[in-house]
């Protein structure tokens, strides 16, 4: 079986979300998600988040369940996609979102058998803006039977591609390690910041922030941004009634951030509409 750095063997569900942004883009989204995570950057142009973990650690639902809920909710609204790692001990695998577009996903056995489509993993490069021939040659081999890789070097495969891109994650966060190990690396990262709910009033002010001096400032103004908003709206309302009763966190999350997206979309052009 390959190994890779700090290989051990772990059981316990897990997971990491890399957005293709600066941190400070990241956390008032992330702050949202009303989930306890630790975000740390990964590279010039992204972001590494760690969450604590409680849905999938208390046996609520499963970690890949809830990550495609939490990275539909990251990237809806924003110019940036995410990317969620997640692993538990029969699986590994990752789920790409990226605006209104459906999220798209991968996976692997434990023993590293390739379990998906192989036009996921196109997608995955052209939505990352990954090299089209040599980056795809690689992640062309991860759905292809390899009887010495397992399911971890199957995502250490995937991230060593993305560090064409710029993504490097902090010494030390490696996917299959425990929850809590990772989150003890991610706390002394230079600039590591905790993100935790601190009601709704801090997360709008943290949004309005972001609109106001992102930037992206100017594109919350006009005709298409009140289309947008109006759309995150409409998608947002049954979205989060979904979730509920499908009782999944990372949905009822994916849905809420869309209607607040909305909601502060429409309010933000309306108030700016004076200026």
């Amino acid at each position: 079986m390959s190994t890779v750095p700090g290989e051990s063997s772990a059981t316990a569900p897990g997971a990491l979300l890399l957005c293709r942004a600066h941190p400070e883009s990241v956390g008032p989204a992330a702050q949202l998600l009303r989930e306890r995570m630790l975000l740390a950057g990964a590279g010039p142009e992204w972001s590494v988040l760690v969450p604590e973990g409680k849905p999938w650690r208390h046996g609520e639902e499963s970690v890949d369940r809830v990550l495609s809920g939490w990275a539909a909710a990251l990237a809806v609204g924003a110019s940036w996609p995410v990317l969620a790692l997640w692993w538990d001990a029969d699986h590994s695998g990752c789920t790409l979102a990226s605006g209104f577009r459906r999220t798209v996903g991968y996976e692997w056995l434990a023993n590293g058998t390739p379990v998906g489509e192989d036009e996921a993993m196109r997608t995955l490069a052209a939505r990352l803006g990954l090299d089209p021939v040599l980056d795809m040659q690689s992640l062309e081999q991860l759905t292809k039977p390899d009887p010495g890789a397992d399911a971890r070097t199957r995502v250490w495969t995937l991230l060593t591609v993305l560090t064409r891109a710029g993504m490097v994650l902090p010494a030390g966060i490696s996917p299959g390690e425990p929850t809590d190990r990772l989150r003890e690396v991610a706390r002394i990262q230079p600039g590591a910041e905790q993100i935790e709910w601190s009601g709704w009033r801090a997360a709008v002010r943290a949004e309005i922030d972001v609109m106001e001096g992102g930037s992206l400032a100017s594109w919350f103004r006009g005709a298409r941004a009140r289309d947008l908003a109006t759309a995150e709206l409409a998608a947002g309302l049954p979205l989060t009634a979904w979730g509920v009763r499908r009782r999944s966190a990372g949905w009822i999350a994916a849905g809420a951030l869309l209607v607040i997206h909305g909601a502060l979309g429409l309010a933000y052009g309306h108030l700016r509409a004076f200026d």
